[in-house]
């Protein structure tokens, strides 16, 4: 299959784009459930949680088809179910407690465990999934083929848990693994080659903050693996980028200057 060019989507503001995001996450919803009969969705950290709050107001909440949706996780901290760096607590804060999705379509990393014993369990509960077609397969790889993934992007270039010249980022057998963030913490993330099997793929990028690590993303300065951002490309896919004005600066005013 040809591969798809990434697609820029710019906003004037945060705003505009959380309610361009929810656009578009009912749009592709929309298709799976039409093509497919179900709709499975890949959540992670950052202001991911937040900005689906759209998608628990009007229109938005009479408009989904919540029982076909199946929602995962990119990433999760090693930390208590109800901590407040769990991502699953975020999520369920700002999102789930508010639609109503089915408890069973819910599959959140395992909490009060060891971060290794999170990600075995984890990636069992995928294949579950995949066995019971919840979740396609992918049609060039043993990957699970999720409908859309979400992504935020993370001040040094980072995606889910996938942070700058980790060992992690060659992996290529494991669809999930442990990482340590700074040798203390633990996190649990998908890999590199399940986040390239889905079908649609959505990063976003909002605020000066992240003007920097966009622009170096965007025109590949950096070494490979230094921004692990770069290494999004799904293979049979589409990657969207959502990017507001504020960290997009950078980028357009050296495009100007060309």
């Amino acid at each position: 299959m040809e591969k798809i060019e990434p697609e820029l989507r710019l906003f004037d503001s945060s705003e505009e784009l959380s309610s361009g995001l929810a656009d578009y996450v009912l749009q592709v919803a929309e298709s799976a459930v039409k093509d497919i009969g179900s709709f499975s969705l890949v959540l992670s950290g950052g202001d991911i949680p937040k900005r689906l709050g759209k998608l628990t107001k009007a229109p938005f909440l009479r408009l989904v088809d919540w029982p076909k949706w199946h929602v995962f996780w990119a990433e999760e901290n090693v930390v208590a179910k109800l901590h407040p760096d769990s991502l699953y607590w975020q999520a369920k804060e700002c999102f789930i407690s508010k639609v109503p999705l089915l408890p069973a379509h819910i599959i959140s990393v395992s909490h009060g465990v060891e971060g290794e014993s999170a990600a075995s369990s984890y990636e069992f509960s995928i294949r579950q999934q995949v066995k019971k077609r919840t979740v396609q397969a992918s049609p060039s790889s043993d990957c699970p083929r999720f409908d859309l993934v979400l992504l935020s992007l993370g001040p040094n270039g980072h995606v889910a848990s996938l942070y700058p010249n980790d060992p992690v980022l060659q992996e290529e057998s494991q669809w999930v693994a442990c990482v340590s963030k700074d040798g203390t913490r633990e996190s649990v993330t998908l890999t590199l080659p399940v986040i390239n099997a889905a079908a649609n793929v959505a990063i976003v990028a909002a605020g000066m903050d992240l003007a920097r690590p966009f622009m170096d993303v965007m025109v590949s300065r950096k070494p490979i693996g230094s921004h692990p951002a770069q290494m999004v490309s799904p293979q049979d896919g589409k990657l969207v980028w959502f990017v507001d004005a504020s960290a997009a600066s950078l980028f357009l005013r050296g495009n100007e200057h060309r």
